[in-house]
């Protein structure tokens, strides 16, 4: 890119750049500090807020899983912890002999079937391990169970729930059985209650909700105790691993996935029981207010980031266009104090001419006057009134040089202004009267539209009839032959008269324009019309002079026009300054 763009901004005004790069290089300065400003703290404030609630929500499902799980567990284990102690009061309540009669114990189930349908038969165990007694559906009377796992446990801590098996009835269901000491012998009776899986599943269906996907209950191999929605019936194999499930604890969370589904997986074991409990349900990710959260931060972001843009590019545009009017400004004051050292050089060079003219221009009217004297006391002779009439018009001519070497002074010396009330318009037709001739003997017309009743205005009445004289001067030599200059003079309010000078002329391009109050410049050409560059310059100072302004716009082929704003109640350079 040529220069380093760091370079390029701290070398604004010093380098080699286009007015246009500069200021385009300062826009975009401008538009990358306040971006970096603006959507950095918004970006991180909104990672911020993104992280924070996707944090607490995913917590909040977390803990609302255990406690899911918690309340879930609670309800099994009373559930269970009821058939238990049905069971232990019949066991307390009734001998073993009593119970192997077919008649009481038919009696004890129909009550415990009335009180839970979940219990599916009742039955008495003898010493020996075979079944005496059996209330219920199937024909299971005299099986022998002296070999059965669930046989073995319940005779070991007196009371078992055992897990889901099929058994003789090829069925799946659970036992809770109680042994107790035969009366007056060394054996155990074993009391069992048969439960149908049926009834765990039911209550495990109860559980599950849009969040909870999933409840079963497994043991500690992994095979199915209740029925899976993912997973099937009742001894199937689940995924679920109970390994994990730490020490001291009995209860586990797992976050996992499945397929586009984020889940939370909550193992907890069953007190008492050889059970574990597994819920499954939707993680953070997959939840409504999680979803709709997204989606608002995204729109509250998007907007603060498109609001921010069209205000950035506002505040950048304003700032280089603040910055570019202040640079014009201060072109425009250093160009005003150019010209005026201009014209303090011009003046100081006028006041060495007009110091330079005056003594010969002394010299030429003492022996002008000497002349004529000498030919007033002579005789006549043949062409004594022509001699007589030349010198007149050296003395006239005299006169003539010593006003303009007095204007120059006057200008070099900055003379004080003498403030008088003063009729714009007539001084306006004073000196029109003066350029009346050379107007019509060129053919101009010369439009007047001036104001009646104007307020006289404090200024000095013959630096204005110079400042008029030198503008109307260059319009005629603007237009020339048959052109037209229109003056016109208004009250803009009540503290200014604006005169415009408009002339048909050909205009000035805008490069000539600038210069055109600076000394030493014109733009006539040619040995007869060619200009000093001075009056333009001196008109300028004159005008500045007044505490008046002057501007001037113009249009090539179309024509120029001088504009000046005098104040009502003028205060010249040389008062404010003393002021």
């Amino acid at each position: 890119m040529g220069l380093n763009l760091r370079d390029k901004y701290l070398n604004f005004y010093n380098s080699n750049l286009t007015i246009k790069e500069r200021y385009l290089i300062l826009s975009r300065s401008f538009l990358i500090i306040m971006l970096l400003v603006t959507i950095v703290p918004l970006s991180i404030t909104t990672a911020l807020s993104y992280f924070q609630y996707r944090s607490l929500i995913r917590q909040e499902t977390i803990h609302n899983a255990q406690w899911n799980a918690e309340s879930t567990r609670q309800g099994i284990e009373s559930f269970i912890d009821k058939l238990r102690a049905m069971i232990q009061v019949v066991s307390e309540s009734y001998k073993y002999k009593d119970l192997s009669v077919q008649e009481n114990l038919d009696k004890v189930f129909e009550n415990l079937k009335s009180k839970n349908k979940g219990i599916v038969d009742l039955s008495v165990i003898g010493p020996d391990g075979v079944q005496r007694a059996y209330s219920g559906p199937f024909n299971l009377k005299g099986k022998d169970y002296s070999d059965s796992i669930w046989y073995k446990k319940t005779l070991t801590r007196k009371v078992y729930v055992s897990e889901v098996f099929l058994g003789y009835r090829n069925v799946p269901h659970f036992v809770i059985a109680i042994s107790k000491k035969v009366t007056g012998e060394n054996g155990y009776w074993v009391l069992r209650a048969s439960i149908d899986t049926d009834t765990l599943d039911q209550f495990l269906a109860g559980v599950r909700n849009e969040n909870l996907v999933d409840a079963f209950l497994i043991n500690n191999k992994g095979a199915l105790q209740s029925s899976s929605n993912h997973y099937g019936n009742v001894s199937s194999q689940s995924p679920v691993s109970v390994d994990r499930l730490p020490k001291n604890k009995d209860i586990l969370t797992v976050e996992n996935s499945q397929g586009t589904k984020s889940m939370v997986n909550v193992v907890a074991q069953i007190n008492e029981t050889p059970w574990f409990l597994v819920l499954e349900q939707y993680g953070y990710a997959d939840k409504k207010t999680w979803v709709l959260f997204k989606r608002e931060l995204l729109v509250i972001y998007v907007v603060s980031f498109v609001v921010i843009i069209c205000l950035t590019f506002f505040i950048a545009s304003f700032l280089t266009s603040t910055v570019r009017k202040a640079d014009e400004t201060r072109e425009i004051i250093l160009a005003e104090s150019e010209h005026a050292n201009k014209l303090a050089s011009i003046g100081r060079l006028a006041a060495g001419i007009a110091h330079e003219i005056n003594n010969p221009l002394a010299i030429i009217n003492e022996k002008a006057g000497l002349m004529k004297d000498l030919l007033q006391i002579s005789d006549d002779f043949k062409y004594k009134d022509k001699f007589l009439l030349q010198i007149d018009s050296m003395e006239n001519a005299v006169k003539r040089s010593r006003t303009i070497t007095h204007r120059l002074l006057g200008f070099a010396r900055r003379m004080d202004v003498k403030l008088e009330p003063v009729d714009i318009n007539s001084v306006i037709t004073e000196v029109l009267g003066f350029l009346d001739k050379e107007a019509a003997y060129q053919e101009i017309r010369i439009d007047q539209d001036l104001q009646p009743g104007l307020p006289n205005i404090m200024s000095d009445h013959g630096q204005m009839q110079q400042i008029f004289m030198n503008i109307i001067n260059n319009a005629l030599d603007a237009v020339g032959h048959g052109g037209i200059i229109q003056i016109s003079s208004r009250q803009t309010d009540n503290k200014t008269v604006r005169v415009d000078i408009c002339d048909n002329g050909p205009g000035m391009p805008p490069e000539v324009l600038k210069k055109v109050f600076e000394p030493f410049f014109t733009t006539k050409k040619g040995s007869e019309k060619r200009g000093t560059g001075l009056g333009l310059s001196i008109t300028y100072g004159l005008i500045k002079k007044l505490g008046a302004k002057i501007s001037a716009s113009s249009e090539v082929g179309i024509g120029t026009t001088f504009t000046i704003l005098f104040p009502i109640k003028s205060v010249s350079v040389e008062d404010e300054t003393n002021e």
